[in-house]
Formats: structure tokens, C-alpha cells, sequence
């Protein structure tokens, strides 16, 4: 499991409901979840003006650990290396 000081990596997705490319980024990221070993938080963009803001035309947005990686897409190459270098 790959750990940061103790504590797992965490990947943010910033997205919304009935967003297609949403689903597909969180559908890969829940496919590499186990291997990598990081926790996957969701946040819904509608429930905060300040994240609608950010976020409306980008979504959905993927961070890792607070670093913004991804827009629409997960590359799934750049994910793995990412977490490779914070080991």
C-alpha cells in the first residue's frame, strides 16, 4: 500500500450527477483502487458554489492528494508514475 507520513494517498474526483465521463473516471479509478492503494473520495460540485465555480466546464477533475492531474480523463500511465514518486 503506498502511504504518505503514515496515511494513505488520497484521489479527489470533482464531478456530478448523471455525468458520463464522471462515471467513467471514478470506474477507473475504483478498478485501480486496490492495486495502487489509495483512497477515493467523491465530491459533488453541485452541493458548493465554490466548487461549481472551479469546476462546472472541467468536470470531472481528478487530484491527487490536493493536486489537481486530470480534467475529463483519467491517464491511467500519469496516475501510476505519480504515485510511483511519492513513495
Amino acid at each position: 500500500m503506498n502511504a504518505i507520513v503514515g496515511r494513505q494517498h488520497v484521489i479527489t474526483v470533482y464531478s456530478r450527477p448523471e455525468c458520463h465521463l464522471c462515471a467513467d473516471a471514478i470506474a477507473v479509478l475504483r478498478a485501480l483502487q486496490d492495486e495502487l492503494g489509495f483512497a477515493l473520495q467523491e465530491r459533488d460540485i453541485d452541493g458548493e458554489e465554490a466548487l461549481q465555480r472551479a469546476y462546472f466546464e472541467r468536470i470531472p477533475v481528478v487530484a491527487l492528494d490536493g493536486e489537481e492531474l486530470f480534467d475529463y480523463f483519467v491517464d491511467e500511465k500519469l496516475l501510476r508514475e505519480r504515485l510511483e514518486s511519492r513513495r
